[in-house]
Order: structure tokens, then sequence, then C-alpha cells
């Protein structure tokens, strides 16, 4: 898997940007992980193993909630100007993550939540949620581990237990991918930023 990544990373450096996918770092995570973490600060394992415990849970209690924990515009990829907007960023996502069936959603930002395949009363639970109490990752990542259970019981589908995180080796994995995929992104913008500059020039 880390020689096939390695492989993907160095092609993605090489092409265009007008060949590249829409260098939203969440949704790529998204499609195979339950929880996207910011870049930095790192959010503690601690955290981490605890809130993709409460994801887990939700998974077996039949929502499956997607987190997104978005702590500064470089999460964004090339779409920074939804920093601060957590709704409308979710509405974004929504549309990358979700295919054929409904997908729960939750974005957390320091700014406040956004939601997106939930009905009318789990959008009310998300609105009365207190905002993170600070903007550092580890903030969110407490705040999204508040909400899911919360989001959760108001779908009609209360955790039991504290979740069924996944243990050390498969947390070693997710690392490993997501730092992967993060310096994809990271390739992706300043490969997008370079061809809009050389476009420039030539104006």
């Amino acid at each position: 898997m880390l020689r096939s990544l390695v492989v993907a990373l160095l092609a993605l450096t090489l092409l265009p940007a007008a060949a590249l996918a829409d260098g939203d770092p969440a949704s790529d995570v998204l499609l195979g992980e339950n929880v996207f973490y910011p870049y930095s600060p790192p959010t503690s394992p601690a955290l981490q193993k605890q809130l993709n415990a409460e994801t887990a849970a939700a998974k077996q209690a039949h929502f499956p909630l997607k987190v997104a924990l978005i702590g500064a515009p470089v999460d964004l990829g090339v779409i920074p100007s939804l920093f601060g907007k957590p709704q409308k960023y979710a509405d974004f996502l929504d549309q990358e993550i979700s295919f054929q069936t409904k997908q729960p959603l939750l974005v957390v930002m320091a700014a406040g939540y956004g939601v997106q395949g939930v009905d009318a009363k789990t959008k009310a639970a998300a609105a009365a949620l207190a905002k993170p109490a600070g903007t550092k990752s580890n903030d969110l990542a407490r705040a999204a581990i508040i909400a899911v259970p919360k989001l959760a019981a108001a779908a009609g589908h209360p955790l039991k237990g504290e979740g069924g995180g996944s243990g050390g080796g498969g947390d070693s994995s997710r690392a490993i991918l997501v730092a992967a995929l993060a310096a994809i992104a990271i390739a992706a913008a300043t490969a997008l930023v370079v061809v809009r500059r050389r476009f420039e020039v030539r104006e």
C-alpha cells in the first residue's frame, strides 16, 4: 500500500494542474475513513482514538456519520474561501462524498458546525451545540466527540457503550494514509498556483 501511495504521489506532482482533482483533502480521506483531521497542529492520538471510536459506534448503530475537522484554510485545499463557513463547506463536501445514498456528515470549525444528510431533528440538535472551546485541532476533536452521540441520538440511533475504535495497527495505517493524501493535496494546490501565475505572466 505504501509503495502504491508513493507512486501515486510522484505521478500527481508531474501532472498539469488542469488534470488534477478538485483539491479537497477531506473528500479524499472521507471516502475511506470516518474522520478527517486537521493537518497542523496534529490532533492528539488519544483524542483521535476516542473520536474514531465514537464514529465507529455510530456506524454500528446504523448512523454512519462522517466528520471533517477543519482547523485552517489549508485543510480545504484549493477552496480556502469556505473557511469559517461550516454549513457552506458541508454543502460542498456532501456533493463530493454522497453518491446514491444519503451520507450523514458533520463539519466542525471554530466558527461552528455544518451538517448534511440528516433529518430536521438532527439539524436542530447540531444547531444547539456549543461552539468548540478553541481553534486548535484538539478543541475541534473534543467538540466532535461531544457532538457525535448527540446527533446519533437525535437521529434515532443512540450509541451503546464506548464505541468500537480500531487497534494500534489500524491507527498506524490511517496515519500513513492521511499523511500521503495530505502531501498529494498540497502538491495539487501548489501546481495550481504555479500554473495560474504562468498564465498571469503570459497575459
